[in-house]
C-alpha cells in the first residue's frame, strides 16, 4: 500500500504539478461544474448526485490512468450516457443509507459513508454493476481501509484552512486535489498502484 504522502504526490503529478497549470485548472472546472449542479437544491442533489459523481469519478480515474486528456470534459456526461437509472439509484441509496445510519448517532453515519465511498469509482469502472453490487463491492474493499481513507482526508486539513483563508476560493483547488487523491487511493486499493 502506498502512503498518504505518496498518494498525494501522485495526485499532484496527475494534476500537472503546479496549481496554475492547465491540467489543475481544468480539474478545478470539473469540481466547480459538479458542485454547481449539486448545490442547486436537496431534491436535485438526491436525483443527480449519482450521475454527476460517476462522471466526476471517471474524469479523475481517466486522468490518473492517463487514458483521457486533461481537457476532455465530455467524460462528465458518462453518468447520463450509460445506465443513468442505476447511477441515480446508486446516489439515492448511498444518501439514504448514510442518513439512516446517522440517525443512530453521527459516528455510524461517518463510518458507513467511508464504507460506501468507493462505490462511485467501482460503478465508473464496472458500468454493468447494479447499484447494490457497487455498494457491496465498496464495503468489501473498504473493510480495513476506512481509517486509512479517514487519515488521508484528515491530511488535507492544512490545505482546507489555507483554502478557506483565501475567501474560500482556494477551496476550489483543494477540492480538485482531494478528488484526484481519492482516485489514486481507489487505484491503490484495487492493486493498480504499488
Amino acid at each position: 500500500m502506498l502512503s498518504n504522502a505518496q498518494l498525494r504526490a501522485k495526485a499532484r503529478q496527475t494534476l500537472g504539478g503546479s496549481i496554475f497549470k492547465e491540467e489543475w485548472l481544468l480539474a478545478l472546472v470539473v469540481s466547480v461544474i459538479a458542485g454547481a449542479i449539486l448545490g442547486v437544491s436537496s431534491v436535485v442533489v438526491l436525483v443527480f448526485i449519482g450521475i454527476v459523481t460517476i462522471g466526476e469519478s471517471k474524469y479523475y480515474l481517466g486522468r490518473s490512468r492517463q487514458t483521457i486528456d486533461h481537457n476532455n470534459l465530455e467524460v462528465l456526461l458518462d453518468g447520463i450516457k450509460g445506465d443513468a437509472g442505476s447511477n441515480v439509484l446508486l446516489g439515492v441509496l448511498i444518501s439514504l443509507y448514510v442518513f439512516l445510519w446517522s440517525l443512530l448517532l453521527i459516528i455510524p453515519g461517518i463510518v458507513k459513508a467511508y464504507a460506501y465511498s468507493m462505490a462511485y469509482y467501482i460503478k465508473a469502472d464496472h458500468p454493468e454493476y447494479t447499484a447494490t453490487q457497487a455498494i457491496d463491492e465498496s464495503k468489501k474493499i473498504m473493510n480495513g481501509n476506512k481509517m486509512r481513507l479517514f487519515l488521508l482526508d484528515l491530511s488535507f486539513i492544512g490545505w482546507i484552512i489555507v483554502g478557506a483563508l483565501c475567501f474560500g476560493i482556494g477551496m476550489l483547488w483543494v477540492n480538485a486535489y482531494q478528488k484526484a487523491t481519492r482516485a489514486e487511493f481507489y487505484r491503490n486499493l484495487i492493486g493498480e498502484l504499488n
